[in-house]
């Protein structure tokens, strides 16, 4: 009897989501993640895709032999295994957030029924705005509510890629359809890549971005006093960056005095090393004590850049912040698990709401606090 090699070579794409490397080159990690995450996040999709590679073998007789019958047992333990991974950042999010009240609630019927990242008909995109002078590089995307809410708060993105590649709206767009369902202003947005742009070049436009927002947000609906920095991987670091620089004129040529502080920073598979060949440019080298709170959520699977190294910048950062600083490290992802409405992503953005909700809360009372400092005669004058 031959032996389906087809769907041998099937069961072994599904057990390498399961795999956790701790550290690989850039090329063979990469590699992992591209085979890994679409079984990882579309774990019900891959079920259906074994149960019917399964049934087709077994009604062509493929199933006979003792070798193709423990490769359909070891497959169906691989998507199961990997499913219920999924299912488990709930739980997860919900002690990173402490007494932050993280919903259980998960959009079941989008997870299963519409997995990838359409956008809603109750969102709109306002595309190809610029906010800079670099052409295509500069241009931004605004997602929000059809019925254009006032007084929205706002959450920025900037995809990773490497800084070499990578375009908006191809990341955590699942959160950005969400959260503009909810009534927020979301926004995505192009940067220069190297190698002809350098390090100062990136987080100049992250932070021309945030000085965008707070000169036309008002026009879109967004209020410039609530500001959410977020990025995956290369995103994610220049977001920190961005936030760690608010206010230094260096970084914000032309616009030195915009202020460019931020609310809170949500990072997901951030990339937190040095830049390329700039030791000085590590990450945690620009923290300061008033850096905003941060959510770091990292894949404990994470191929192209390792969870060790999320623990060590949260371990940093939680040492030089006063702010609170919640990490969460999400059993059996990789990078790149903002792609989809996958049961974990789906529980990230709960986490996201919970404690963008909590940052926006702990903002307005230091501001009040700060008012009432400000006017010691006001309450003494009733």
């Amino acid at each position: 009897m031959n032996l389906p090699y087809g769907y041998l070579v099937g069961v072994i794409v599904l057990a390498i989501p399961l795999l956790r490397f701790r550290r690989l080159p850039m090329a063979l990690g990469s590699t992992v993640f591209l085979a890994s995450v679409a079984i990882s996040e579309l774990p019900f999709l891959a079920i259906a895709a074994f149960a019917a590679s399964t049934g087709l073998a077994f009604a062509e007789g493929d199933l006979a032999s003792p070798v193709t019958i423990v490769a359909a047992v070891l497959g169906a333990a691989c998507v199961a295994l990997t499913a219920w991974r999924g299912m488990r950042a709930l739980p997860v999010l919900r002690r990173a957030m402490g007494t932050a009240p993280v919903s259980r609630r998960l959009p079941w019927s989008r997870i299963l029924l519409r997995p990838f990242a359409l956008r809603p008909r109750s969102v709109e995109r306002i595309a190809n705005l610029p906010y800079g002078p670099h052409g295509k590089r500069n241009l931004l995307d605004v997602y929000r509510h059809r019925s254009a809410p006032g007084g929205a708060p706002v959450l920025i993105h900037f995809h990773g890629g490497y800084y070499t590649t990578g375009r908006k709206n191809s990341q955590s767009l699942p959160m950005l359809h969400r959260l503009a369902e909810r009534g927020w202003v979301c926004i995505s947005a192009n940067y220069r890549f190297r190698p002809e742009a350098s390090f100062e070049d990136h987080l100049i436009d992250a932070k021309r971005v945030v000085a965008w927002v707070r000169t036309h947000g008002r026009d879109f609906g967004a209020d410039p006093d609530r500001i959410v920095l977020s990025g995956s991987s290369a995103g994610a670091h220049m977001s920190t960056l961005a936030s760690f620089t608010a206010g230094d004129p260096s970084y914000q040529p032309g616009f030195e005095d915009v202020d460019t502080s931020v609310s809170a920073v949500v990072v997901l598979g951030g990339y937190y090393r040095a830049y390329f060949n700039r030791p000085d440019t590590e990450p945690t080298a620009f923290a300061r004590p008033d850096a905003p709170p941060f959510l770091v959520v990292h894949g404990d699977h994470d191929s192209v850049v390792p969870v060790d190294d999320a623990r060590h910048f949260t371990e940093r950062l939680r040492q030089i912040s006063t702010q609170p600083v919640v990490y969460a490290e999400l059993p059996g992802a990789h990078h790149g698990f903002d792609l989809f409405h996958s049961p974990r992503f789906e529980a990230v953005v709960n986490a996201v709401e919970a404690f963008t909700a909590r940052a926006f809360a702990s903002a307005a009372s230091v501001r009040l606090s700060a008012r009432g400092r400000s006017e010691p005669g006001r309450e003494r004058g009733r």
